[in-house]
């Protein structure tokens, strides 16, 4: 079992990593407090885990504006710093490795989260989805399109997210671009109908998120910095496949080529079937690896043989894993001695205690 690719080790920037077994980022709720700060409890989380190969977290908002959820945790404030604190020093006191997930809902929110005012999008279209607020689930909303100088703000925004994670002892940064999240939205003709510099054109499309990634990169340095695509997305978050989604991606993926430095790509793998989708790819890291020189972690719905084999195939170079990482917080250890994986409870994803959290038990 020693041999499995996924036991293997890998470079990451300067990081050396014990194995390619990395820890999908997955939002969980539990930052159920005013300040909206990682807790104990959290911090006991991620420990748990921390023999992942890499540990990405759970988003965190880079503004209050970039809320979209209840109870997930900030990264803007100097109270999140302290309370994201705890965590990287829990992980570090385990020899292990944790990148922050930097994210912002765009549409995918609700005025209950912005004192009344509408969501910010690239342009005014309702998602026709869902907001997940303290009240249960609620309509989105016509959101409201930014200004170049609020895209701009933006940017800046996710810059000081950047410097605030690594002063609360990240060893690195996700920039969250997929999914029907912000940046995802500029990327997609669904979404995205602006007639300026940030509209329009493949290159317009992917201007936010190249002016982003280089903010972050001079802020923080690139090797500790990765990034997330999900270029099938379809059918959720208001986000639909048309001719121009692939191509837009391609050009996205082949221009990271020219950032040398960048810590990984992190592309999701269809999250709902897209047989039937016109354009659609229906397998993201055999598509993508030709066009992509960097590192590249895949991510969803893999087991142990199968993600083995995406790897010794060289269409990826790490595998992370979401949910069974939740029930599992030895995965790894399990992988090792091809033990059995334990289920998940779907009914306590979101819930606000420690069932579901930190309570699934280790191999004896």
């Amino acid at each position: 079992m020693k041999n499995d690719a996924l036991l293997k080790t890998i470079q990451l920037g300067k990081y050396a990593l014990p194995n390619r077994v990395f820890m999908a980022p997955m939002t969980r709720g539990r930052a159920n407090n005013p300040e909206n700060t990682a807790t104990p409890l959290i911090a006991e989380y991620y420990r748990q885990r921390a023999s992942a190969g890499l540990l990405i977290t759970e988003g965190s908002q880079v503004s209050p504006q970039a809320v979209g959820y209840i109870s997930t945790p900030g990264i803007y404030s100097p109270a999140q710093i302290e309370g994201w604190k705890l965590v990287t020093a829990a992980v570090h006191d385990k020899g292990g490795h944790i990148f922050c997930q930097l994210w912002h809902c765009g549409r995918m929110s609700h005025p209950d989260f912005h004192a009344g005012k509408l969501p910010v999008a690239p342009s005014a279209i309702n998602p026709q989805d869902k907001s997940f607020t303290a009240e249960g689930f609620k309509d989105t909303v016509t959101p409201r399109a930014l200004t170049i100088d609020e895209i701009h703000e933006t940017t800046n925004d996710f810059q000081k997210a950047a410097e605030n994670a690594i002063a609360a002892g990240f060893d690195g940064v996700e920039i969250h671009s997929a999914n029907g999240y912000l940046f995802h939205q500029f990327f997609t003709n669904c979404s995205n109908t602006r007639k300026d510099e940030y509209g329009g054109s493949r290159e317009n499309k992917a201007r936010f998120f190249f002016e982003t990634l280089d903010a972050v990169g001079n802020a923080i340095g690139l090797d500790k910095v990765g990034i997330r695509l999900n270029p099938s997305a379809h059918g959720f978050f208001g986000i639909t496949i048309d001719k121009d989604t692939i191509p837009t991606f391609e050009y996205i993926v082949e221009r990271l080529n020219d950032y040398r430095a960048l810590a990984y790509a992190h592309f999701v793998e269809p999250m709902l079937p897209v047989d039937n989708v016109p354009y659609a790819v229906k397998e993201i890291a055999r598509y993508f690896r030709p066009r992509y020189q960097g590192t590249l972690v895949i991510n969803c719905g893999f087991k142990k043989d199968s993600a083995n084999r995406i790897l010794e195939e060289g269409f990826a170079d790490a595998v992370a894993f979401g949910k069974a990482f939740i029930s599992n917080p030895d995965l790894v250890e399990r992988i090792g001695t091809d033990a059995k994986w334990a289920r998940w409870n779907d009914s306590t994803f979101y819930t606000p205690t420690a069932e579901g959290l930190t309570d699934y038990p280790r191999l004896t």
